[in-house]
């Protein structure tokens, strides 16, 4: 370890494979360098107790003990060309035996190894937190073949089988529901507390326990492949991105090696010409151990490797140092409205009927006209037709491209549509209060005569205004930009608690915004969906997906991704970056603070050999115990269950479509391609379908 804060080999991607056979990291008195650090102290104290022979061969015991944790990586590091901090101890140590002061040498040695045994253990430790998410899976699990139930090694699970997975039993992989119902504690993966309904179509991962229903999953994914893999396999990857600290850190450290070589030859020769070149050489070989950089080079990659460990099991993926350097500096959060601060999953609000017609009537043919159609809005109004009435699908239905649907309906003409396709005629004044809400409105005929009107809208999250109050009271300013119209993207910002609401957005314009509330105001964080809203995502100085478990496009789009649906994570995970940061900065600021008042002390003879061991290798102690603290999980609380009303693709009805995709189709609700960056021709309307766009 004492040659990696110096070394210059580029790192390598860990496979998910590799990140599923990882070792788990072993108890700390199981650690080698840390057993030899033991030797060596216990030798080192016998031999002040030990007679003149055997105290020194106690000694040299301790000294040989000691070093056998660092001088033979260093060695391997030296014959590649890599000039490592283990050198400069390597050099001291050998320095101080041709000086004869072996008892300095064995200190050396001895404090040496436990820094390298606590620094191994440190990293070990946070990187390995993460992959104890992959022993929720269980060992073995049972699957359907060939008509018999059999229990098989997880690792012979493939893509195809059939799973059956008992009451309170954990998944082990991924897949879809094929038969069941129940509810899934998702927490372990996703952070959030509220389980989760699942049936048949629904998506489920690896590591969830299921709920009282026994169900039947199609494998989608092996063990190796599944959701938990690739996120400790993206971790890995995360973990090697260095935050500008952590470069700042490894800049000054890796030329700083070979500076303090030469400076001690310097010290060394020319004290040498004019004083005694017995107590200048010693003093050139204090001044090698004093300006070891290696806590210095510590200070910031334990700190991130903590950090990062403890977000990813909250459900908060930081790609890395630079991701948490970004997101702990932002002064403002740019939030999407579609599937953001809402959970794109549009549902019917109100029905208002005309005097004389029943509200399931209006539903009944609206829904006749929308049983083959796949829209959001059309999924909205077939789940909320009453299952007892199941509407007749009508015929010749076509579509009339920015106005609704034309069809028949019990052989007779029926329409839907938005307003003037459709005359409001006595609804007018009620489809203006829905569109003022923010809703979607068409309007229902029959036999030419109108039905009434059908209010869908976009559902704001239950927890969002409470998320947007937290990023305020940590001094951030939020901002809301959305493709959608201006009257619906007022009233979702109102619902928030935002005011800055910017509307009509085409990708291009939310990248532009980006950038100038970068100038106005400071670094930038943008919340989006990752594919929409990419430019915008790549611009911002952290990109934060949203809802982005399952999917690798999110994951891969975004600096973060918030891996559940809770938009409350967020300000959590501006709360828990900033911590880090404090911690990044506090570790430079010391270990940088100790190489600067060691090195004249030591030069001066002010300071010993024994004293400036001591010290270096303490404050390197202090700085990887400082650095673990960005693990704690202090900022990333367990959030109460929300309670909000039942998602409109959860209903049972006939037609009821599965879950929504997370992301928009090539249009959003705007209208808009969110491919092609162009506008749809469009007339104006509150929201768009393609019957209102």
């Amino acid at each position: 370890m004492a040659d990696a804060c110096c070394a210059t080999d580029a790192p390598r991607a860990v496979s998910a494979a590799e990140a599923v056979a990882t070792p788990p990291v072993a108890a700390v008195w199981r650690v080698r360098e840390l057993q030899a650090a033991a030797a060596s102290g216990v030798l080192l104290l016998l031999s002040l107790f030990l007679p003149a022979p055997w105290s020194t061969g106690a000694t040299w015991a301790a000294l040989l003990v000691g070093a056998a944790t660092f001088v033979p990586g260093t060695l391997r590091g030296l014959l590649k060309g890599r000039l490592g901090v283990g050198l400069l101890m390597t050099v001291a140590a050998v320095g101080a035996v041709a000086l004869g002061q072996y008892g300095e040498a064995a200190t050396l040695a001895f404090l040496f190894s436990v820094a390298e045994g606590l620094e191994g253990y440190a990293v070990a430790r946070t990187r390995h937190g993460l992959r104890a998410l992959l022993d929720l899976v269980p060992p073995s699990a049972t699957v359907r073949r060939g008509g018999t139930d059999t229990e098989v090694p997880v690792g012979e699970l493939g893509v195809g089988d059939v799973l059956l997975v008992k009451p309170g039993e954990r998944l082990a992989t991924d897949g879809v529901v094929a038969a069941g119902r129940s509810a899934l504690d998702t927490s372990v993966v996703t952070g959030e507390s509220v389980p989760v309904e699942a049936g048949p179509g629904a998506e489920v991962f690896a590591g969830c326990v299921n709920g009282a229903g026994a169900l039947e999953i199609t494998v989608t994914a092996t063990a190796r492949d599944n959701s938990l893999a690739r996120l400790v396999h993206i971790v890995h990857e995360a973990q090697e991105r260095k935050g500008a600290s952590q470069r700042l850190a490894q800049r000054f450290a890796r030329p700083l090696v070979p500076g303090v070589l030469v400076l001690a030859a310097l010290i060394g020769a020319l004290g040498s010409l004019f004083g005694d070149p017995g107590v200048w050489i010693e003093r050139s070989l204090v001044v090698l151990v004093a300006a070891a950089p290696c806590a210095f080079a510590l200070s910031v990659p334990v700190a991130v490797v903590a950090a990062i460990g403890a977000a990813s099991k909250a459900g908060v993926l930081v790609k890395g140092g630079a991701a948490v350097e970004a997101l702990g500096q932002v002064k403002v959060v740019a939030l999407d409205k579609t599937g953001t601060l809402t959970r794109n999953e549009p549902v019917v609000i109100d029905v208002v009927p005309v005097a004389g017609t029943a509200r399931d009537r209006v539903l009944a043919v609206a829904a006749a006209l929308e049983a083959r159609s796949e829209h959001p809005l059309a999924a909205a109004i077939l789940a909320a037709v009453d299952a007892a009435r199941d509407p007749v699908p009508g015929e010749d239905v076509e579509a009339v491209p920015g106005n609704g649907l034309t069809g028949t309906v019990e052989g007779r003409p029926a329409r839907l549509g938005k307003p003037g396709f459709v005359e409001a005629g006595p609804l007018a004044a009620d489809v203006v209060r829905l569109q003022d809400a923010g809703a979607t409105v068409v309007l229902v005929e029959h036999d030419r005569v109108l039905l009434g009107a059908v209010a869908v809208r976009d559902e704001i999250r239950p927890e969002a205004a409470e998320a947007v109050k937290a990023l305020r009271g940590q001094g951030i300013r939020v901002v809301m930009l959305t493709g959608d119209n201006t009257r619906t993207a007022a009233a979702i910002g109102a619902a928030a608690g935002i005011g800055d609401v910017r509307a009509e957005l085409l990708p291009r314009d939310k990248s532009r915004i980006v950038t100038e509330l970068r100038a106005a105001h400071g670094p930038v964080a943008m919340v989006g969906d990752g594919i929409n809203d990419a430019p915008a995502l790549a611009t911002a100085d952290a990109g934060i997906a949203m809802g982005a478990m399952g999917s690798d496009v999110a994951v891969e789009a975004a600096d973060i991704a918030l891996m559940g649906e809770d938009l409350r994570r967020l300000p959590d995970a501006v709360a828990h970056t900033r911590a880090a940061r404090r911690v990044f900065t506090q570790n430079l600021l010391m270990s940088g603070g100790i190489l600067v008042a060691l090195v004249p002390l030591a030069a001066t003879g002010a300071l010993g050999l024994a004293t400036v061991v001591a010290v270096h290798e303490l404050a390197e102690v202090l700085v990887i115990g400082n650095g673990i603290r960005a693990g704690r999980a202090k900022h990333l609380p367990a959030h109460a269950a929300l309670r909000s009303a039942p998602r409109a693709a959860d209903r049972s009805t006939p037609y009821r479509r599965t879950s929504l995709p997370i992301f928009p189709g090539p249009f959003d609700l705007a209208g808009r391609s969110a491919q092609a960056e162009t506008p749809v021709p469009a007339a104006p309307a509150p929201s768009g379908c393609r019957c209102c766009a």
